[in-house]
């Protein structure tokens, strides 16, 4: 049988459940899937998704390290900074880069993990 590849969803590390549902849902409108702990006091693990973007966050101890990229390539980057920009969040107000391919930002959540939104045809 042939391999078949799947999307990636990358999992990144939290540290703060409130900051970072505020972070994800909240400033930049991603929807929360799932919620899972494998019991009340332990860490949270979830899936949040914002169009065909799809992203697992953790608060389990080396699930995942704090400070990872992920590349994000979408289309409508300049109208996404836009939108970053009149919200005027602290932490999801980027600047743009004109790169060789296209517009390109980056947003740092608070726990230093890096989306680096990229325009692609």
């Amino acid at each position: 049988m042939t391999p078949i590849f799947q999307p990636a969803k990358p999992l990144l590390r939290i540290f703060d459940e409130a900051a970072a549902l505020k972070f994800y849902a909240d400033d930049l409108g991603f929807t929360v899937d799932w919620e899972h702990r494998f019991a009340a006091d332990l860490p949270l693990y979830m899936q949040i998704s914002r169009g065909d973007l799809v992203l697992h966050l953790t608060g389990h101890f080396g699930a995942a390290s704090p400070g990872a990229t992920v590349f994000i390539p979408m289309t409508g980057v300049r109208d996404f900074h836009a939108s970053r920009s009149a919200a005027n969040h602290p932490h999801s107000s980027p600047g743009l880069v004109d790169q060789d391919r296209g517009p390109e930002m980056t947003i740092t959540d608070r726990f230093g993990n890096r989306m680096r939104f990229c325009e692609m045809d």
